[in-house]
């Protein structure tokens, strides 16, 4: 199994927006599920509304219980893992991001949210795990803005910038109060052609990371 985890120390980041879409994405061809871990319980809610449809949610309240949750998702034959941690709260995502293959970090393409964005970097380095920011919720069609915000992230923070940027949509917001995703509200829209994309993408980050497990110290 491989886990994802989406990590922002920032609240409204879009965190659960990333999960849902991504695990539902990859439910179409794998067994998926996402492991909420937010007070909140967003993203089990979303998964109430969907009546029982892939992906499962899984409830973990305290960082002791990830790993077990997530051993017992592989056990039971899960191939990817989506772990939607909450803001502020540094133990669930240290840990998350100690037991993930892979952390994405979303952030709109703000000030303040570029600002706050150095907490998840300093968290981010400690894990020694690959990671990339994926920027959301900016204007659709303001490259300059992403590429500003890419300069300022990749120099003073040294992170790496997903190459799929899902911008505002209105998609995003009509799916998620129906139990949908982006691409489930509209399959033919942007949105579904950039989550599809970033779930493409995501595969290869996922394969270039078990690879490099597999490899010699």
């Amino acid at each position: 199994m491989r886990t994802i985890a989406i990590i922002s120390q920032k609240g409204g980041a879009g965190k659960t927006t990333l999960a849902v879409n991504l695990a539902a994405e990859a439910a179409r061809s794998l067994v998926a599920l996402i492991i909420d871990t937010d007070p909140q319980a967003t993203a089990s809610r979303w998964g109430q509304w969907r009546d029982g449809r892939d992906p499962e949610v899984v409830d973990c309240g305290a960082p002791s219980l990830l790993g077990g949750k997530l051993a017992k998702s592989a056990e039971l034959g899960a191939d990817i893992a989506v772990i939607d941690t909450p803001p502020h709260a540094d133990a669930m995502a240290r840990q998350a991001a100690r037991l993930a293959d892979l952390l994405l970090i979303p952030c709109r393409p703000r000030a303040f949210d570029l600002a706050a964005i150095e907490a998840t970097a300093e968290l981010v380095r400690s894990s020694h795990k690959p990671a990339f920011v994926v920027f959301n919720a900016g204007p659709p069609r303001a490259p300059h803005i992403y590429r500003e915000a890419a300069e300022l992230i990749g120099g003073e923070f040294g992170l790496e910038i997903a190459p799929v940027v899902l911008p505002e949509r209105a998609a995003f917001h009509h799916s998620a109060a129906a139990g949908r995703t982006a691409p489930e509200h509209d399959a033919t829209g942007k949105a579904a052609d950039e989550i599809r994309a970033l779930w493409s993408w995501t595969c290869e980050r996922l394969g270039a990371a078990a690879r490099a497990q597999e490899l010699p110290a």
